[in-house]
């Protein structure tokens, strides 16, 4: 079941919270800025992950902390390796490989409910037209909740119905 809701993914009391990333991204922007000011060891846990294994677009990286919802990096984006290299757009092929992979995970891991946002269109500049459907796709059959943050509200709580 998939529940779309406004408000701040960082309330959220999902199992799991989901995002789009590039390969050696620098979490300087948008929801990734925000996980790496609310996680500094997560940011520095996914920089060694990356730095070590130069994960591909379409795949994707875990993260639990002590007592807190995992954070899955989702890799929408081609990486930026060299130096001053900057991450690529996302593309849909790789939004749909990560959401397989997603899908995979959370079966796998047993997680009880998944938040994302709208998923590879900020930073990531797809349409969300174009991603939804994906989203409907892989997540709609989990047998979990799904919430899809829509809108961001900064500081406020949505009724993700958990």
């Amino acid at each position: 079941m998939i529940r779309y809701v406004s408000g701040d993914i960082l309330l959220s009391k999902a199992n799991a919270i989901a995002h789009g990333v590039a390969p050696n991204d620098d979490f300087a922007q948008g929801l990734a800025l925000s996980l790496r000011e609310f996680s500094p060891a997560m940011y520095k846990d996914f920089r060694h992950y990356c730095q070590s294994t130069h994960p591909k677009a379409g795949s994707l990286w875990t993260w639990g902390g002590a007592g807190g919802a995992r954070i899955v990096a989702l890799f929408t984006q081609e990486g930026a390796y060299g130096h001053g290299a900057k991450p690529g757009r996302a593309s849909t092929a790789n939004v749909n490989h990560a959401l397989r992979a997603l899908a995979h995970e959370a079966t796998k891991e047993g997680w009880t409910s998944l938040a994302l946002p709208r998923l590879a269109t900020g930073v990531g500049g797809l349409d969300w037209a174009e991603v939804k459907p994906l989203v409907e796709q892989h997540l709609a059959d989990l047998g979990i909740p799904v919430i899809v943050y829509e809108t961001f509200h900064e500081g406020q709580a949505a009724d993700e119905g958990l």
